[in-house]
């Protein structure tokens, strides 16, 4: 069993041949996420009424709110997890799921909040 698993582990490791060197990437993908934090912050303490109108079960803010920490999540999962230079169908093993079920449960949560709260 353990022989079989050696033979075929060199397929599914990380190629590093395209991964980075130095720390520039790192910084780059720090400052990025400190001004997505930043806007998230400046629009929780602002909270500007033209975002505040309803849309698809809640405001327009708690959707800006879902989509920049979408954007954030998908940087840590590519940068600080090593996923984007893994093989492509490890990636899509992970990433689709991903891709289906987070709209999936957001839109049954809004929804569904609508309907037991009534807002």
């Amino acid at each position: 069993m353990g022989f079989c698993i050696h033979l075929f582990l060199p397929r599914l490791v990380m190629s590093d041949s395209s991964s980075p060197a130095g720390t520039r990437w790192i910084w780059n993908i720090f400052w990025l996420l400190l001004v997505v934090t930043g806007v998230e912050v400046a629009l929780g303490i602002i909270k500007p009424t033209f975002l505040l109108f309803p849309l698809a079960g809640t405001s327009i803010l708690n959707l800006i709110f879902i989509g920049l920490t979408l954007v954030k999540a998908a940087y840590i999962v590519q940068y600080f997890m090593h996923l984007k230079y893994e093989t492509q169908s490890l990636r899509m093993a992970i990433y689709l799921p991903a891709l289906v079920l987070i709209p999936y449960l957001t839109f049954i949560l809004l929804y569904e909040g609508v309907e037991v709260y009534g807002y």
